[in-house]
């Protein structure tokens, strides 16, 4: 089913999409003798990974799909390769069961008469006599029955009996017959009480019909040498995964965003569409997995190899090129997962609050349509998913401003399908935006959707049972927004935050001042108007270039009067009443929490 001239042009394509590199040429040399591509290499390509990737993305080497539609039980069924098989099976037995049956009675119908005709034969000049003394068939039958207790069959039978078979060499005949059909009656009844017998018929007309259809394989199976795992040449490397609310994703080397200032503008991250928006970004291996949760709860599994490389300014390729999900299904989280093997536990949250921990390795099978990871509400969505060691606190954040740090382990370890427990009680409206695992020398950084954010430390928050409302992490206000993400990070981490119309910052983590749970923070980014932050990611720290560093200042410089530090504690240039204010203000919203804690 492979065309020799749509494959050249699919060849040539994947060239064209720079899906397939090192090809120069492509020339068709086909004759009467046989068919002949030849495939033109640059001098520095490997010959063994063009080939492999033609095998892998053309009709070069194709697999042919089956649909097992069968009609089973009257109803239209797709079956696996195993239930076929057995379906076959148990038809082959039913089959087997009634030809036996009808075989049995043929062969009874056949002793009945072969015994007729043997009494017959042991009185064969009575039988004669009677015969004679009437006038016609019928009477001749019912004199025998009468005389001998024959049935209408056998009566029948030795009536229509032949002079010839009077001999004896046709009584050895009928005596001979009489013991094989008995010996078939036998054997007959011995398979209907034994499957195994069935099972072995069935068996040896299968190789009968092997040997008599069968002609040479027109395939070859053979060990072939010198294949190449094309992921043992693709290089280790950080990568940035990039994917927008449309579903866009893209993988980009770490080093493309280089580090600058916290406040300043950012650069731009990806060209998008007017309605789109950046939801997701994170850091991962070139060789790790990347398992795919969507708000569905279903799972699937990549190489980030396999997400193709972009530029910086580029939107990517919609995911639904990659993953095959539905239409009316998005990716929500995605993980990033070296073995699945390791003795760990997959912490799932849903924007309801529901919580769910499960084992790593139940994950470990994974097929190409995807698994279901959980099972949810209807109203319900899957939002947040975090590899842990089964002993790790867990800190989940709310929009509204809420917190509520558990051990993990209060939630104990389910099946993959199962809901979850809950998390947090959430208020009217609310809905959770992060969740964290509690890591020591790590911060809580919590950034509100207006760019303000600060850290906070882990002992701001204390452990609660699993299930509460929780504590304040943040005063939500119109002025700074919502919450819109929270993450721990630690001192060796860069941040990178992105906002709904695609901008991208990246500045050290220690650029953020640490305050208690009750600070409003400082300024992280400028958003400018009508737009907010919508996520954030933690990669390893490096040194802004000077030449950067220099320009930041001088924007900085540039806005010498605008106030940049949100928590409301003044600038350099701020008076000391100020100062005390904010401070008061401080103490009045911490004495607030302490008696709203000590009420419930």
């Amino acid at each position: 089913m492979v065309n020799k001239s749509r494959l050249i042009n699919a060849i040539a394509d994947l060239v064209k999409d720079k899906r397939v590199e090192g090809i120069s040429n492509i020339n068709d040399e086909s004759d009467r003798d046989g068919m002949r591509i030849v495939i033109d290499l640059k001098r520095d390509a490997n010959a063994q990974v063009v080939l492999n990737r033609l095998f892998t993305y053309s009709q070069l080497q194709d697999t042919v799909g089956v649909i097992m539609l069968a009609i089973d039980g009257k109803q239209p069924k797709v079956m696996t390769l195993q239930e076929i098989l057995r379906s076959y099976l148990d038809f082959q037995f039913s089959v087997i069961t009634r030809r036996t049956n009808y075989e049995l009675k043929k062969a009874r119908e056949r002793e009945h008469i072969l015994e007729g005709l043997k009494l017959a034969l042991d009185y064969i000049d009575e039988v004669i006599k009677i015969i004679r003394a009437n006038r016609d068939i019928p009477s001749s039958k019912a004199a025998l029955i009468e005389r001998f207790g024959l049935s209408d069959a056998q009566a029948a039978a030795i009536v229509a009996m032949r002079l010839g078979q009077l001999s004896g060499l046709e009584r050895t005949k009928i005596e001979d017959e009489l013991s094989a059909i008995q010996a078939k009656i036998a054997d007959y009844l011995d398979i209907l009480s034994h499957e195994n017998r069935v099972y072995g018929i069935i068996k040896e007309e299968l190789i009968a019909l092997k040997n008599k259809f069968d002609d040479g394989r027109r395939t070859e199976i053979q060990a072939v040498s010198g294949e190449v795992d094309i992921e043992d040449l693709i290089p280790q490397e950080d990568c940035v995964i990039t994917m927008t609310n449309y579903g866009y994703v893209k993988r980009q080397p770490a080093d493309v965003y280089k580090a600058q200032k916290r406040g300043g503008r950012g650069i731009s991250g990806l060209t998008r569409r007017e309605e789109d928006v950046v939801c997701d970004l994170f850091t991962s291996s070139s060789h790790d997995y990347l398992c795919f949760f969507t708000n569905r709860g279903k799972m699937f599994r990549l190489k980030c190899y396999e997400i193709p490389e972009a530029s910086r300014t580029s939107r990517g390729t919609n995911i639904v090129n990659i993953l095959p999900i539905e239409q009316d299904e998005k990716i929500s989280a995605v993980l990033r997962i070296k073995d699945f093997e390791a003795e760990s536990f997959l912490v799932m949250v849903t924007r309801k609050g529901i919580i769910k921990r499960t084992e790593l390795s139940q994950y470990r099978n994974i097929r190409k349509s995807g698994i279901i990871a959980i099972n949810l509400d209807e109203d319900d969505e899957l939002a947040w998913v975090r590899e842990t060691d089964g002993h790790q606190e867990m800190i989940v954040a709310t929009r509204g401003g809420m917190v509520i740090r558990f051990a993990e382990e209060d939630a104990r370890a389910m099946g993959r399908t199962a809901r979850g427990v809950k998390a947090i009680e959430l208020s009217d409206g609310d809905e959770v935006v992060g969740m964290a695992r509690v890591k020591e020398g790590a911060t809580l950084l919590t950034v509100t959707e207006q760019g303000a954010g600060r850290r906070s430390d882990f002992d701001n928050y204390r452990l609660q049972t699993r299930g509460g409302k929780g504590v304040r992490n943040y005063k939500v206000s119109e002025e700074k927004g919502q919450v819109a993400a929270v993450r721990a990070v630690t001192p060796d981490d860069d941040i990178i935050m992105i906002t709904d119309d695609g901008i991208i910052i990246r500045f050290h983590s220690e650029d953020v001042t640490t305050q208690s749970r009750y600070g409003s923070g400082v300024r992280v980014m400028r958003v400018p108007e009508g737009s907010r932050i919508v996520t954030l990611a933690r990669v390893p720290h490096e040194e802004p270039e000077e030449d950067e560093a220099e320009e930041t200042l001088s924007a900085e410089g540039e806005t010498a009067g605008e106030e940049t530090n949100l928590s409301g504690v003044a600038p350099v240039s701020a008076s000391a009443e100020e100062k005390l204010a904010k401070a008061v203000q401080d103490f009045a919203d911490m004495a607030i929490e302490l008696q709203q804690n000590e009420e419930e």
